[in-house]
């Protein structure tokens, strides 16, 4: 298929998605490799404890490539969601005896081809990355959700150590996946004392989130000052804790990269039919014989993975609850990137192929999306189709969430676009999905969403200076709410009545216009019709 597909996450839980997170899997891995055999000079010790003391017991960490950083991985903050704990909410984990060596990674969370390394349901840990001198630096705290479809990916693949130098204690999380995490079905349901079923995978990160409010301090982190921030599924997470009242007090300030949720919104009860048929297809009568089926059975089974609106953890759809006033109202730093399409529009398109597209999504409204995206040959025809995936699955949401929150909340927003094309060898055209990563985590050599078969990018001094920037706006916004400080450009708040503006990160770091408006605004028109549809879009 040339062109995006028709719901709002159109692409990122399909098939070819899930091969595009392998890559990304495996080069990060790559590149973890890389950064772990270079030479490390040790001559200092990092300041804070040797053992640090949690509430499941002692632990130690291992000291970073730089000396002044402990890691600390593989914490267990929830017990083993398996056995009769499958589909169940997450459990306070285990205590153990002696001193824990935090020093290997724990497993990440089964999946599919993604991810790679070793995956198990046995999987809820997190990892912290720190260079407080003591346990009494209270150092604003970062927990990093990664991104992946809700299907793919692992907290470990992402190195926080960058960041920690400047000052903030960073937590990468694991959380349940694909069907493990968000698996529905009525008896499911029935048995909760909830009413609810699924949503399994949001509730971990909640867990991961009171973990870090009972233990932070002892890495030096200050339990006031955490900032929840995520890309693509982390991204649409960290929309989804901004709305959920189970996270309440969890958090002070939100990033999001890429992602969010203010689209119609899938239902408890269309899950429930999906794990229903799941559970036919794989012959089981009853939830207590999925749950005796190996891992491996059940990552085979056929279910669309998503939130849904459960009445408990999301009481309504994001765009109800923000509509009411009724989110976490947090100082928010959210944005996307000006090629997100590229990495899910396959060829080939063709101008007929394009505005056949359009007038099966769109039906009566074609006409006024394709005078957004004007085709004259197929060149023009790919781009369009880029263009319009980021225009609805991307840019849409972030505009819409800056307009939200601005509406009815009290804190500020400040929005970005990212446009720096990382330099060649490239395996996607332009500042793709996920691109900006490396530069928010100002760690380049660890940066796999450039790598390409011929070789990791060839940086250059515009690259290094502009992974700088952003990670020291991202820093200063987990500080105090304000991502300005010395010698950055000034980062106005975005402010819809006054004039809707970005922070350009590119070339260049500059404030710009709201970019891509016609589309934007073609786009709220015929979403609110959508909103208004008596039979809202199907799960998938």
């Amino acid at each position: 298929m040339g062109t995006e597909s028709p719901p709002s996450r159109a692409g990122l839980d399909s098939p070819r998605h899930e091969t595009v997170y392998d890559f990304l899997m495996r080069t990060f891995r790559a590149a973890s490799l890389l950064v772990a055999i270079l030479p490390a000079v040790l001559t200092v010790r990092a300041a804070i404890p040797e053992t640090i003391h949690v509430e499941q017991g002692q632990l130690t960490g291992v000291a970073g490539n730089d000396a002044s950083v402990r890691i600390f991985k593989g914490i267990p903050f929830a017990a083993p969601p398996v056995g009769d704990l499958r589909w169940r909410g997450p459990k306070a984990a285990a205590p153990w005896t002696g001193v824990k060596a935090a020093d290997k990674f724990g497993p990440q969370c089964v999946q599919g081809r993604g991810g790679g390394g070793a995956n198990s349901e046995d999987c809820l840990y997190l990892n912290i990355y720190t260079a407080a001198k003591s346990a009494s630096a209270k150092q604003p705290v970062m927990v990093w959700i990664h991104g992946g479809a809700l299907t793919s990916g692992a907290g470990s693949i992402y190195d926080g150590e960058a960041l920690a130098k400047k000052g903030v204690v960073v937590v990468t999380v694991n959380y349940r996946l694909g069907v493990f995490g968000f698996f529905a079905h009525p008896e499911l349901t029935k048995e909760s004392d909830r009413n609810a079923s699924g949503n399994y995978g949001l509730l971990d990160q909640i867990a991961s989130l009171e973990w870090v409010q009972k233990n932070i301090a002892a890495f030096g982190g200050d339990p006031k000052k955490v900032t929840i921030f995520g890309e693509s599924a982390g991204s649409w997470s960290v929309n989804y804790l901004t709305a959920t009242p189970l996270a309440h007090g969890l958090f002070e300030r939100a990033i999001g990269e890429s992602g969010a949720e203010f689209a119609p919104a899938r239902k408890l009860a269309d899950l429930e039919q999906a794990g229903v048929r799941m559970a036919t297809a794989l012959k089981a009568n009853s939830v207590a014989e999925l749950r005796a089926k190996p891992a491996s059975a059940i990552q085979g089974g056929q279910f669309q993975t998503a939130a849904n609106v459960d009445g408990w953890f999301l009481p309504s759809d994001v765009y109800t609850i923000y509509a009411n006033g009724k989110q976490n109202d947090v100082p928010m730093l959210i944005g996307s990137n000006s090629d997100e399409g590229t990495m899910f529009t396959r060829g080939p398109v063709t101008v007929k192929s394009f505005h056949d597209q359009a007038e099966r999504q769109y039906g009566k409204d074609a006409e006024a999306y394709l005078k957004v995206y004007p085709t004259s040959n197929d060149e023009e025809a790919y781009d369009a189709a880029a263009h319009a995936m980021r225009d609805r699955t991307f840019g849409w949401e972030m505009r819409t969430w800056a307009r939200m929150e601005s509406k009815t909340g009290k804190s500020k927003v400040y929005m970005y676009y990212f446009n720096r094309v990382p330099p060649p060898p490239q395996r996607v055209k332009g500042a793709y999905h996920g691109s900006e990563i490396a530069y928010a985590f100002g760690n380049l050599i660890v940066a796999p969403f450039a790598t390409s078969p011929d070789g990791a990018p060839k940086w250059e001094d515009v690259d290094r200076k502009l992974a700088d920037t952003m990670s020291s706006y991202w820093v200063n916004f987990a500080t105090t709410g304000n991502p300005n400080g010395k010698n950055l450009p000034k980062w106005p708040a975005f402010q819809p009545v006054k004039g809707e503006v970005v922070m350009s990160f590119g070339n260049t770091t500059e404030v710009k216009p709201v970019p891509n408006k016609p589309a934007l605004d073609f786009l709220d028109t015929y979403i609110e019709e959508q909103r208004k549809s008596p039979s809202p879009p199907a799960a998938r």
